[in-house]
């Protein structure tokens, strides 16, 4: 015999193409591939399964072990530059072409690429290890044997295991929408008819055409396939805005080394065969664009991400995308949730309300004897219904007091949990409803702050499970109610109800609790409710409107009735459930009003005003009121005391935006507040203008605003401003702001985790906020400038060296060093000291957290602009000469003494000038500087091949080589030193 449960068919899409999708490979069924059809389990017997079915294994990597190495380099050379140093290599194979042995251009490309796949070893590494610990949690599993342990991996089909958790997974209704978003329905899985939005990367979106997307560089990082349609982790990793000027610079570069080609080969007035010529001096001056670049900033990403990580001022940071760091350095909005991020989610009961009477914190001891009295007094008699009027009233207020408790202990999801202490025995403690074993577990914080207060007044909640509820009075006597129906609270409904029968006296009673915007036309007409939720909201309290309705027996029955019959329904099920509830929620007995207050989260107030004094404009999204929202504003000083607040109307029409937005316009260093459906109006028809006032603002609050509309508002402001934003959040409804903001940042609060995993960095408190930003952020970005720089610096160098050798032995295409100086140039004699660079740094960590001010020179980008970068070029070109026209004139006989005097002029002038550009020495800069020159030094034992061994144990190589390196590097010595002294930085001030 079955039961009579209506079951819908899961109906899949047709698939219009012809690629093949039978499970794991085109060639094997041995994951049940083929057609879907329905499958029988046999519960606890795998082995009596009809197919074979894919093992319960994780596996995140993204190659195994054959396809490894062709995966890292085929991501490697797809890309246009990587792409070109292969080439450059590859042509060394052809004699017309050939400068030199063939390993000075294979090993740089070779040891760039053993980086490479080093990283992606670890990498990979860390995705098995990480897949290990999933696949060897431990389930229970129910046998013929008992309850028995076995691993994830271990599970198969037709097993028993005892979960906490169960997913399903259907297919979706999709439309899309304009400017790339979707909608999804959900209605064959959960009956859930609403469509879902879900958004695009942004970056994509606004790329001109979608060819474009071939040519960014980009990479989609997504989870293993699993049935959980409601939860997914991926995500979009792309070059950020310093990697996109680097590679303008690059470009640069690149663009530079083929006019220097064509000039060398133009001075040649093209004779002969002049094409080889080109591609020879493109060889030959390959230098400019450098090679090592990329991998230099990715190595100091890992380093400056291993550095946030290991911070202990910041326990609990993880960098989820390690290729944003120097973004943080560069934020000039944050937009930030309120609930979760600024303050705790932890809810504090602070007022009950009744109408005519208010209990605040300073009065819960009158609400607590009014609770003990209604449980402790016996039954009225006569003569108590003589008493006097005083004494009906005070009764009167007490049975007030006590319905109203009674309904915010009743109306709820809250679930008493008994942990066992090490003394008592679990069973035995739930058994007893022992109070120091108890722990309240609900979804929502507001929930558990309402029964741990009915707990302080006297009424507690000691007992619950799916169809019934125990409370305890203040005298002991346990109270039993029946649960009937309940009505989970949703974001569409924003109410829940539940109906319970009171097993004492068989009364059935439906009590609701919900906002009071719906709340409003639910109750019985009353001339009190909008005034005092108002007066409660100014004061930043979340509000709740309790409400109750008595029935009778033969009224729920017949409620019961049509609530079955609605729930079978096989067609719009959801619309005639809700009908048929509706029909309970009319003319419903006010109860009170609560009114909780969620806390403010540790130094909120120093955080935002250290934000602020770093240029960064803060604004706050939130779902809440707008007098909750304007009162936490205040609250955590996200608005200052000395500025005004321009409260924005309520708008619906064109012309009353048109109005307000005028009205706004005459205000100055004003914050503003808005809601989020003025908010929309005001975008629909005014999207300029309204931007344009509200970025002037110093402060923005947005309430009552959807997760689309935050993830809309973090996209204008990136059109509009063209500057980089940054998003927090702690909950599932800010996902879609953080990842539309250029650095999204996941605090982990009560809410889970999705905030956390969908965020590029995520923290476990808001304050740590301040730190990541003013002190990591602003030191990653000036140190991957500096890299950057010195890297190019590198290049030139070499490159105009190489120049002015080609111009001054007419114009030969002929290499002025070769073989293992080449290579060692730009590894071992100088890679150390530059890479060690990603140490350095300007002033201490808490100069730059008490000097927020310091952040705000690195927003216009000034450490990696056109100006720097043409600096830097001019220095590569003068020392380049200098060292080369130096050699040129002080050689005696032989050409070695010109390579000799002028390699070890630039590696001692490469070694100077970093130490020259070093704020703060580590020792590791030290031991990279040292080592670095010792290596030469025992190198040029073994480079006879290259340079006179017995010439540079002379004098005359001494002083020559120190005079070219002195005429190199003391004028911009003394240009650094003249500038620091009479147009000093910032931060030298601080640190003199």
């Amino acid at each position: 015999m079955t039961d009579n449960i209506p079951l819908q068919p899961v109906r899949h899409k047709k698939r219009h193409d012809n690629k093949r999708r039978d499970g794991c490979c085109p060639w094997s069924r041995c994951c049940g591939g083929g057609d879907f059809r329905p499958r029988t389990v046999w519960l606890g017997h795998p082995e009596k399964r009809e197919q074979r079915y894919p093992r319960n294994v994780i596996n995140n990597q993204k190659y195994n072990f054959f396809t490894f190495l062709p995966g890292v380099l085929f991501n490697q050379f797809k890309y246009f530059f990587n792409l070109y140093f292969l080439l450059l290599a590859c042509s060394q194979f052809v004699n017309e072409l050939r400068l030199g042995a063939l390993y000075t251009y294979w090993v740089p490309l070779g040891f760039v690429l053993i980086i490479t796949i080093v990283r992606e070893a670890v990498e990979e590494m860390r995705c098995f290890l990480r897949d290990k610990e999933v696949n060897s949690q431990i389930y229970s599993k129910l046998s013929t044997r008992g309850t028995v342990k076995v691993k994830s991996s271990g599970i198969q089909v037709g097993d028993l295991i005892i979960v906490e958790k169960m997913y399903i997974s259907t297919f979706f209704s999709t439309v899309f929408h304009h400017k790339g978003s979707c909608f999804l329905r959900t209605d064959q899985l959960d009956g859930e008819t609403d469509w879902k939005l879900r958004l695009p990367v942004a970056c994509t979106q606004r790329l001109p055409t979608a060819a474009d997307l071939l040519q960014i560089r980009s990479f989609v990082y997504a989870e293993e396939p699993n049935i959980d349609i409601h939860n997914f982790i991926g995500t979009f990793t792309r070059i950020g805005l310093f990697d996109l000027e680097v590679n303008c610079l690059t470009k640069i570069l690149f663009g530079a080394l083929v006019v220097v080609s064509l000039v060398m080969v133009a001075l040649q007035h093209f004779a002969g065969r002049w094409y080889l010529q080109i591609f020879r001096f493109l060889l030959l001056f390959s230098n400019i664009v450098p090679i090592s670049l990329r991998v230099n900033l990715d190595m100091g990403k890992m380093v400056f991400s291993w550095m946030i990580k290991k911070d202990s001022k910041i326990p609990g940071t993880v960098v989820r995308a390690s290729t944003f760091p120097e973004q943080l350095g560069r934020i000039s909005y944050l937009l930030t949730d309120k609930t979760g991020t600024l303050t705790q989610n932890e809810m504090v009961f602070r007022r009950l309300h009744l109408g005519t009477v208010a209990y605040g914190m300073d009065s819960m001891d009158e609400v607590q004897s009014h609770v003990f009295s209604a449980y402790t007094q016996p039954p009225q008699d006569l003569q108590a219904s003589r008493a006097p009027v005083a004494t009906k009233v005070r009764k009167t207020i007490s049975s007030r007091v006590h319905e109203a408790v009674k309904a915010i202990a009743l109306v709820h999801n809250v679930t008493p949990v008994y942990e066992s202490n090490g003394v008592t025995d679990q069973a035995e403690a739930e058994m007893h409803y022992e109070d120091t074993c108890r722990v309240y577990q609900a979804s929502s914080p507001d929930e558990v702050s309402l029964v741990q207060w009915t707990e302080s007044v006297g009424l507690t909640l000691v007992g619950r499970d799916q169809s019934s509820m125990q409370l305890r009075t203040p005298s002991g006597q346990i109270l039993n109610f029946t649960i009937l129906q309940i009505f989970p609270f949703t974001y569409e409904s924003k109410r829940m109800g539940i109906i319970v029968r009171d097993e004492s006296t068989g009364e059935i009673t439906f009590y609701m609790k919900g906002a009071d915007v719906v709340m409003a036309g639910i109750v019985q007409y009353n001339d009190w409710l909008e005034e005092e939720c108002g007066n409660m909201a100014r004061e930043g309290l979340r509000v709740l409107v309790v409400a109750k309705k008595s029935l009778t027996e033969e009224q729920y029955q017949d409620f019961e009735a049509r609530y079955v019959q609605a729930k079978l329904s096989v067609h719009d099920r959801s619309l005639k459930v809700a009908t048929v509830i509706e029909s309970l929620e009319m003319e419903m007995e006010l109860l009170c009003l609560t009114g909780v207050e969620d806390q403010l989260q540790a130094d909120v107030r120093p955080t935002l005003e250290i934000l602020r004094n770093a240029g960064i404009k803060v604004w706050m999204l939130t779902g809440d009121k707008l007098e909750t929202a304007t009162c936490t504003a205040k609250n955590a000083h996200l608005v200052t005391r000395n500025q005004d607040i321009h409260v924005f109307r309520p708008v619906t029409t064109r012309s009353e935006a048109h109005l307000e937005l005028n009205a706004f316009r005459r205000k100055h260093d004003c914050a503003l507040v808005i809601s989020g459906d003025s908010l929309e109006v005001c975008l629909k028809y005014y999207e300029y203008e309204f931007m344009e006032l509200a970025c002037q603002c110093p402060a923005v609050v947005c309430c009552r605003c959807a997760p689309t509309q935050k993830a809309q508002i973090v996209r204008l402001l990136q059109e509009r401003t063209g500057k980089l934003t940054c998003a927090v959040g702690d909950g599932g409804n800010d996902v879609s702001m953080i990842q539309e903001a250029d650095c999204g940042v996941g605090v982990e609060g009560k809410e889970g985790k999705q905030a956390s995993l969908a965020a590029d960095f995520s923290i476990t408190q808001f304050k740590h906020l301040g730190r990541l930003l003013m002190v990591h952020g602003r030191n990653s970005y000036k140190r991957s400038a500096a890299l950057s720089q010195f890297v190019i610096h590198r290049s030139l160098c070499i490159s105009t060296m190489q120049a002015v050798f080609s111009s001054v032995f007419y114009f030969a295409s002929v290499p002025l060093y070769q073989g293992f100086l080449i290579i060692g140039y730009s590894t071992i004699y100088t890679m150390f000291p530059v890479f060690s660079l990603v140490l350095d740094k300007d002033v201490k960590s808490e100069v730059a957290m008490l000097y927020p001010e310091l952040y705000k020179d690195l927003l216009k980008g000034r450490p990696l602009s056109f100006k720097t970068f043409l600096i830097w070029v001019l220095i590569s070109i003068y020392q380049g000469s200098i060292i080369m026209y130096g050699a040129l004139l002080l050689f005696e006989s032989e050409f070695v003494h010109i390579v000799a005097i002028s390699f070890t002029s630039l590696i001692l002038t490469e070694l100077l000038m970093v130490a020259l550009t070093v704020q703060t020495w580590h020792w590791l800069m030290i031991v990279a500087e040292l080592l670095s020159l010792a290596c030469y030094i025992a190198s040029l034992v073994f480079l006879h091949e290259f340079i006179d061994v017995y010439f540079i144990a002379t004098l005359s190589f001494v002083w020559k080589v120190t005079a070219i390196t002195l005429v190199s590097c003391l004028p911009l010595y003394i240009l650094k030193y003249l500038r620091r002294r009479f147009s000093p930085p910032s931060y030298s001030k601080l640190t003199s």
